[in-house]
Formats: structure tokens, C-alpha cells, sequence
């Protein structure tokens, strides 16, 4: 049995969900073997998770030699300089999402989400993915981006129904929305790269990108996305003190509701949508129609278990689903969340491809095509127009 020792970068949220999905990876010997964060708090997480060596500094992880694999899960603007310098140190490396963004340059008025024309934003966006992306080949070693969406049984089911059908799509509409972060730096452009339409919308949009590919390959066609519109706003800042008991939603120059709309060179569309004043529940959703039917892959919420409870005390201890406000009353139940939305599918795949050497399903393209469609909708909603890619 191959064996792989990964290193981890980071130790909040994600982090979890990645620690989970590494202990139920099968037929590959996985063991996470460092990790790596600045706070006093990475020494906790890694006597809570066996993790044998700890380090304060990404500098000191990648240059243990006996790791394999760096998982970076740390917040959107370290990203692109991990990447490099990881596989620089010859490693594989898992990234979370977003795979890159804008986060200012010298001179750059502030708050940049309010003053830096996205046209500029976009042009400057490219010329570093492209360098990031040489780097990445140069390095021959394995990039593996770590979006979910399409590892969601949903979602590949989805693939699979298109692949066997051949069939069309003639339009894909995709949502992420919750009631908005916990996370301080959700709220700046500097630190995430834009707001809901990046930070949730990338998720929807890598998986109406992937399943269009599915469809193109099954069909034997070439399909790429031609031109996209947009729209964004801040509609949470109509909200007084005391109506945000339940919303989180406080951008400082980032969007809180976001849509975009990509026409392929086929003529056909995908709209996704974003918004950080969605209560309930996170909304994970793709909806898929074509020539020959339609598919709705309810991701989050779906109807596995509904639950009508009265007392919240005595659900203190029982987890319902992620953003869920209040655990009373009429709710959909996340069964094996892990599961339903692709974590323990996506960490397996990245660890096979590590012990083999073939390539991720979520891989470099998907990755860059993303972030290039995305802020493509942000150039377009600042302008009023459509951008011909």
C-alpha cells in the first residue's frame, strides 16, 4: 500500500473538514504529519488530531522532507505564493478555493473593493495566474484544487446521467448562499479577493464550468465560455443595528449579493448566484436542463431527514446543518455532510493521484477558469456590460 504523509497549512474551519476526510481515505496510507499556523491555537489542533510535528511557519513545513503532499487551507490571499513555493520545495499541493483572486497592489487607493477599477483587477488577475501557472508546470508536480462541488454525489451523478445521455444543455443555474462569515477578513477585498460572489459563488461556478466540459466531451464538441454579465450589491447595508441579530453579513468593500450569467460559445448559459443574507441553512445548488431533461442536485438542503423539534437546550449537543440559525421547528437535516458535499470523495481522489501520479478531476484548468470567469462578473457588473472573453 502506497503511503503519503501530508502537511497541513492552516487550523480553522476547513481544516476539519480536511482532517476528516483524511482518516477515511482507503486503499492509499495516509497520515498527516505536520502542520503549520501562527497562533497559539495550531498546538491544540494538533494534540486533538495526533499530529506528530508542529511548525509556525510555512517556511519550516515545506522544508520537511519527509511530507509528501501541503494542504493549504488558509485565507484566499496567501494562496498563489503557497502554491508556488510548495511545489518549489517538491511537493504535491492541495489548495482550497478560491485557487486566486486581487488583493492589491503598491499604490492601490483603499479600500480597494471601492477604488480599483475591475477591468484593471482582471488584467492584473491574469498576467499573475499565468505566472502561477508556469510556475506550477514547471514544477511537475501535482496541483489538486479542493472544490467540493464536484466530488458531491449530486453533482457527479449529474455527470454521469450526461455522459449516458448525450443530451444538450441548454441552461444551469447554481446558487451558494448562507446568512454570511464568521471570518473578519470575509468582509475585505484585500483579504478574499471580492465578497459572496467569489467566496461562495466560485463553488456553483466551478461546477457549471465542469459539467459543460462533461457534456462537451461526451458530445465530442469544443465548448468554452464566450462572454459573461454580472451584478453585484451590498443590499445588508439598508439594515439597522438591531435587524442584524441573525444576519452576519458586514462588508467593509466587498459584495454581499452577486450573480453572473456565462454564455458558452454554443449559445447556451449558466447563471450562478450568491448571497450573504440567505437564512436557513447554507443553499448548495445546481440545477441542469437539457435537450432531453432535468436535474436538480439539492446538495444542501435536501430531504434525507426533516426534523419539527421544540427545545433548542436539548439539542445542544446535536448537529442539524452548517449556518442554521436555530435548530427548532420545521428543519432539513444534513445526513453524513461530509459525504453529501463532497469532502471524503475529493481527499480520496487527491490521495490516489499522490500515490499514482495521475491527474486530479479538479485540477489547474478548473481552477483558473474559475477565477477568470468570476472576476470577469465583477468587470461586467462594474460597467454595466458584457465582457467577451
Amino acid at each position: 500500500m502506497a503511503r503519503i504523509r501530508v502537511g497541513l497549512v492552516g487550523c480553522g474551519f476547513v481544516s476539519e473538514l480536511h482532517m476528516y476526510a483524511f482518516r477515511r481515505v482507503y486503499g492509499v496510507d495516509v497520515e498527516v504529519a505536520a502542520v503549520a499556523a501562527r497562533g497559539d491555537h495550531v498546538v491544540e489542533f494538533a494534540a486533538r488530531h495526533n499530529i506528530p510535528r508542529v511548525y509556525r511557519s510555512f517556511a519550516g513545513l515545506i522544508a520537511d522532507r519527509d511530507l509528501d503532499v501541503i494542504d493549504i487551507c488558509t485565507p484566499p490571499n496567501l494562496h498563489a505564493g503557497m502554491i508556488v513555493a510548495g511545489m518549489q520545495a517538491s511537493k504535491h499541493v492541495i489548495c482550497e478555493k478560491p485557487f486566486a483572486g486581487y488583493f492589491g497592489h503598491e499604490g492601490d487607493k483603499q479600500p480597494i473593493g471601492k477604488h480599483v477599477p475591475k477591468a484593471l483587477m482582471y488584467e492584473r488577475l491574469i498576467e499573475e495566474m499565468d505566472r502561477t501557472r508556469a510556475a506550477i508546470e514547471r514544477t511537475g508536480k501535482l496541483f489538486m484544487y479542493a472544490e467540493d462541488w464536484i466530488y458531491a454525489p449530486a453533482v457527479t451523478k449529474t455527470a454521469e446521467i450526461l455522459k449516458a445521455t448525450k443530451d444538450k444543455i441548454l441552461f444551469m443555474k447554481g446558487e451558494e448562499s448562507h446568512s454570511g462569515s464568521h471570518a473578519a477578513h470575509a468582509a475585505q477585498w484585500a483579504m478574499t479577493g471580492g465578497g459572496s460572489l467569489i467566496r461562495m459563488g466560485c463553488h456553483p461556478l466551478s461546477a457549471v464550468l465542469y459539467l459543460k466540459q462533461v457534456e462537451a466531451r461526451a458530445r465530442g464538441e469544443k465548448i468554452h465560455v464566450a462572454s459573461v454579465t454580472g451584478d453585484v450589491g451590498n443590499v445588508t447595508a439598508v439594515l439597522k443595528p438591531e435587524e442584524r441579530t441573525y444576519i452576519k453579513a458586514n462588508p467593509v468593500d466587498v459584495e454581499d449579493w452577486g450573480t453572473l450569467t456565462a454564455t458558452f460559445s454554443d449559445g447556451t448559459k449558466a447563471s450562478v448566484f450568491s448571497g450573504d443574507m440567505i437564512m436557513g441553512g447554507v443553499r448548495n445548488l445546481i440545477e441542469t436542463y437539457t435537450s432531453g431533461g432535468s436535474l436538480f442536485a439539492n446538495i444542501t438542503p435536501n430531504s434525507h431527514l426533516m426534523s419539527y423539534q421544540t427545545s433548542e437546550e436539548k439539542l445542544a449537543s446535536v448537529y442539524i446543518t452548517e449556518k442554521v440559525d436555530r435548530k427548532t421547528g420545521w428543519q432539513y437535516v444534513c445526513l453524513e455532510e461530509e459525504w453529501t458535499r463532497g469532502y471524503l470523495q475529493e481527499i480520496q481522489d487527491f490521495m490516489e493521484c499522490a500515490a499514482t501520479g495521475r491527474q486530479p478531476l479538479s485540477d489547474l484548468a478548473l481552477a483558473y477558469e474559475t477565477i477568470k470567469v468570476n472576476y470577469a462578473g465583477y468587470w461586467a457588473a462594474e460597467e454595466g456590460r458584457r465582457v467577451v472573453l
